[in-house]
């Protein structure tokens, strides 16, 4: 039987790594467009690994998801639950409509938590049950999130190589420790299927994948 998922302890000491996120940096976004490039998430509503999350007082922390490349941000996003089966995968492209890629880029160093792999070692969580988990299980990995927020007060956010492009690093973001002039955008965001580029770099990375894009019916 396997061995179940060690769970923070309220109020627990944790041993938690830091790495910087150097001013300068560039990062991408796949996002809804009800929100600006560089907007975080200030509802409780979504059900990602790291979000949403409560502070100490009950109130929902903002949150906003970034990759270091665009495929990274495709992949964690619009592409998250395209199933492991062998061959092409039918999808129909209304399916991304409404999505905009955008890039940001920062205006200050940031302080983020490392959940790579030696760093998931020291804090004692094996990768497979913090970054490499289904989405059923990402109650459990939001408990972590909000357990290093309460115990770290320098936590401007988290860092672990992509599980969905792992030649890639993804990031969330704490809006309640950035900044409001932190984030800029870089460029005007761009539509998913609008843009001739933005969706001519989608095409390429659905056909690496196995992603056939349908074009809706007329």
């Amino acid at each position: 039987m396997a061995k179940p998922p060690r769970l923070p302890v309220s109020g627990e000491a944790l041993n938690l790594s830091f790495i910087t996120l150097a001013a300068g940096t560039l990062l991408h976004r796949i996002h809804n467009k009800r929100f600006g490039a560089a907007q975080y998430n200030p509802t409780g509503v979504g059900d990602a690994r790291f979000s949403p999350i409560k502070d100490a007082v009950g109130q929902v922390i903002p949150t906003l998801y970034a990759g270091t490349t665009f495929h990274c941000a495709a992949m964690e996003t619009v592409f998250h639950d395209i199933p492991y089966v062998p061959g092409f995968k039918a999808v129909q492209q209304r399916r991304y409509a409404g999505n905009l890629h955008s890039q940001v880029v920062l205006g200050a160093d940031l302080q983020l938590v490392d959940l790579s792999s030696k760093a998931l070692r020291l804090l004692g969580v094996p990768r497979s049950q913090l970054i490499d988990t289904e989405a059923e299980r990402y109650p459990y990995t939001r408990q972590w999130a909000e357990a290093i927020h309460a115990f770290a007060p320098q936590a401007q956010g988290l860092r672990w190589v992509s599980r969905q492009d792992d030649e890639a690093v993804a990031i969330v973001l704490f809006g309640d420790r950035v900044a409001g002039t932190v984030l800029q955008a870089h460029e005007a965001s761009r539509d998913l299927l609008s843009d001739p580029a933005t969706f001519s770099d989608l095409l390429d990375l659905a056909e690496r994948i196995g992603v056939l894009l349908l074009p809706d019916a007329d």
